[in-house]
């Protein structure tokens, strides 16, 4: 009886790291929040599924609040390689396909909410998904559920990716700056910030059919979640609201593992260095004196900009954790040929030297970032990793490669004050001088400690806004909360005219 009262929550990720940990997050939190008033069932393709059991052992599912639910797929029948069903595994050149592949779980996600809603008697309370799952605002309305989408990325970044998708405004002109629909008139993008994707799209292409059907989509949902805090992104709350049209937008950010999540956690991988061992070698090193540099878990730059940040990394002469991958062009799960992509000597230099650590593929980031030597971190821009950074007050050294982390990079530079961008883009041109020049500006001169006063604040402002506490709950919280009353308002008025459950 207990279970029958309590509220359905379905939430449906993308196929892609990045987006099932922010998903999982927010779940989690909503349990941490609301105890015993929802089941969440938690949905994705095979592989995906099975990877969060493997790696997330959450006492929620045990009594059955927190539900896995696997969704058919084959990867093999859209022109995938075999058990490619996550970004994380694929080759650019396939991630549309993945994208595109994305649309024929309809059916599935149908039978999903049917069968809920026969056994409970009712429809899900809401169904939450991913933006680039837009289709699933159709599936919601079918069953009379509430629809809200939410954006893994901040509000700044989400707000000029659906008007940049949408609108596709550098195809009017042949300037390189160009202005944004939805923006301030003053405002402009430069060619050099737009990802391979967009910047090479003709507007009928795979990626531009897929990305404008789907987001078009999400402004007939009933609100969106953005991973974003009100205070901390103030005007690109302003912008998002006005993008998605006047739709209700609620800043519930930052969604990270409660506890800072482990590597093999937040990833499904084991970290090549564990937790304690990159924790004693930042020991060794005084406060905020050392550099970490990682692009990601999809991302790796050129050979020839490998050896330049090297080079500039050792000429700095600041101590440094660099996550390395083989370069583009090389499988990035093979193995790394440090003498061929690295400068002549530089691993045992920097390891007999005690000023660098290389790790292979991954390494416990929350612990690095969170640690009092890190003085600075060197990222992709990926709204998870910036998240991740603000919240131990880190500056950034932003070196932005794809998606909306080129318009991260801008808002995080031109209006946080917090990072300061070396390169744009994995082939970029940069030189070890300009590396080795922005690295000591962030970590001791003057420009990087007022760039480190205005990550602290952001750091205050978030600790601020995610207080859980019933009495006096931060912003985020009570954006979380206001939507969840949203939905149960949107249960209450369509409860008379509901239709009676029926099976697909």
């Amino acid at each position: 009886q207990q279970q029958q009262q309590r509220e359905h929550i379905v939430m449906f990720p993308f196929m892609a790291q990045g987006h099932l940990i922010p998903f999982l997050s927010l779940a989690k939190l909503i349990h941490r929040r609301h105890p015993s008033r929802y089941t969440i069932t938690l949905v994705n393709t095979p592989l995906n599924i099975r990877n969060l059991r493997r790696s997330h052992h959450h006492s929620s599912s045990k009594s059955n609040l927190l539900l896995l639910q696997e969704l058919p797929f084959s990867s093999a029948d859209h022109g995938l390689p075999k058990d490619a069903e996550n970004t994380d595994s694929l080759r650019y050149d396939d991630i549309v396909k993945l994208f595109t592949a994305s649309q024929t779980l309809q059916p599935h996600f149908d039978r999903l909410l049917a069968d809920i809603t026969l056994r409970e008697g009712r429809p899900p309370l809401c169904v939450v998904a991913d933006t680039i799952l837009g289709w699933t605002v159709l599936s919601a309305a079918k069953f009379h559920a509430f629809h809200a989408t939410f954006s893994t990325s901040g509000a700044f970044g989400t707000a000029a990716y659906f008007a940049m998708w949408l609108h596709l405004p550098h195809l009017r002109t042949h300037h390189g700056y160009f202005p944004v629909p939805g923006f301030p008139d003053g405002f402009r993008l430069h060619r050099s910030q737009l990802a391979r994707n967009i910047r090479d799209t003709d507007g009928r292409d795979a990626w531009a059919t897929c990305l404008r059907q789907q987001l078009s989509h999400c402004l007939r949902s009933g609100g969106m979640l953005c991973n974003a805090v009100e205070q901390v992104e103030t005007k690109g709350m302003e912008l998002l609201r006005k993008v998605a049209a006047d739709l209700p937008v609620w800043a519930v950010g930052p969604i990270l593992p409660k506890d800072g999540g482990s590597s093999d956690a937040r990833t499904g991988k084991r970290a090549e260095v564990a937790p304690e061992a990159c924790v004693e070698w930042l020991d060794r090193h005084p406060p905020a004196s050392v550099l970490y540099a990682s692009f990601g878990s999809q991302n790796t730059i050129g050979a020839a900009q490998m050896l330049q940040l090297a080079a500039g990394l050792e000429a700095s002469g600041h101590p440094f954790i660099w996550v390395i991958r083989p370069p583009i062009g090389y499988d990035l799960a093979g193995g790394f040929r440090g003498a061929e992509w690295l400068p002549e000597g530089f691993e045992e230099r920097m390891g007999e030297s005690g000023r660098g650590l290389l790790v292979r593929n991954w390494a416990p980031q929350p612990e690095i970032l969170s640690h009092g030597s890190t003085a600075a971190f060197l990222t992709h821009c990926g709204w998870n990793s910036v998240l991740e950074g603000l919240v131990s007050g880190v500056p950034l050294i932003g070196w932005p490669m794809a998606a909306e982390q080129f318009y991260n990079s801008k808002m995080l530079e031109e209006e946080l004050g917090v990072s300061v961008e070396l390169a744009r883009g994995p082939v970029a041109e940069v030189s070890s001088p300009e590396v080795a020049s922005v690295v000591r500006q962030v970590i001791a001169g003057e420009r990087g400690e007022d760039m480190r006063r205005r990550a602290a604040t952001c750091s205050d402002m978030i600790r601020a806004a995610t207080q859980e506490g019933d009495h006096k709950p931060g912003a985020s919280i009570k954006a979380l909360d206001d939507f969840l009353e949203e939905a149960a308002s949107a249960r209450r008025a369509t409860t008379a005219t509901r239709p009676a459950a029926r099976k697909i």
